[in-house]
């Protein structure tokens, strides 16, 4: 049995921690991140075949979770997730409530929390690490988001794969890429 201590994970920061702390500050890129989400998800393109639109929303909850942080991020989502619920128009295509799409809002939430903990031991700052976060954080999105569409829609599972994850694989892969070059960048301007 060996007695050697685990050494624990190391922290880092993430974007958002360059700006002066303050609760403040903290409540405004909560609330920012929720907006940036919302406003996101009104780029929305109709997918034939499908209930699920082509968004921005799922790159901006990945971003928002990287350059917040998990806990930031997560309440970003959190709140986006809760306002969206009672009533707020800003799900996909200005819609509110529960729909059929829920689940990957959802999926959002977590992933944000699991790209936001990476981010902060230095995933974004390099374009491979960013690429396999990024690729993470929208699997996180499928696992919990394709279930919720089969269940919510009454498909079969592999109903809801076609409609519901091969369709954006491609969009994916794109936005991936947009943050590959978008995170690690501005780490190399703010030289940190």
């Amino acid at each position: 049995m060996s007695t050697a201590a685990v050494a624990p994970a190391r922290t880092g920061k993430v974007l958002a921690d360059l700006l002066p702390s303050s609760r403040v500050r903290d409540v405004a890129l909560v609330l920012g991140g929720a907006a940036l989400t919302g406003l996101a998800a009104q780029i929305a393109v109709p997918v034939p075949g499908s209930p699920v639109p082509v968004t921005g929303q799922t790159f901006a909850a990945l971003l928002v979770g990287t350059t917040l942080g998990a806990r930031r991020g997560v309440s970003s989502l959190a709140l986006y997730a809760l306002a969206g619920l009672a009533g707020v128009p800003w799900f996909a295509g200005g819609a509110s409530g529960l729909s059929v799409s829920f689940g990957y809002v959802l999926g959002m939430i977590l992933a944000t929390a699991a790209v936001g903990a990476l981010a902060r031991r230095g995933a974004d700052r390099s374009v491979p690490r960013m690429a396999a976060t990024m690729l993470l954080g929208e699997a996180v999105i499928y696992v919990v988001g394709v279930p919720y569409l089969a269940y919510a829609a009454d498909m079969s599972a592999s109903a809801a794969v076609a409609a519901g994850l091969t369709p954006f694989l491609i969009g994916d892969a794109v936005k991936a890429a947009l943050a590959m070059g978008l995170l690690p960048t501005a780490w190399k301007l703010v030289k940190e």
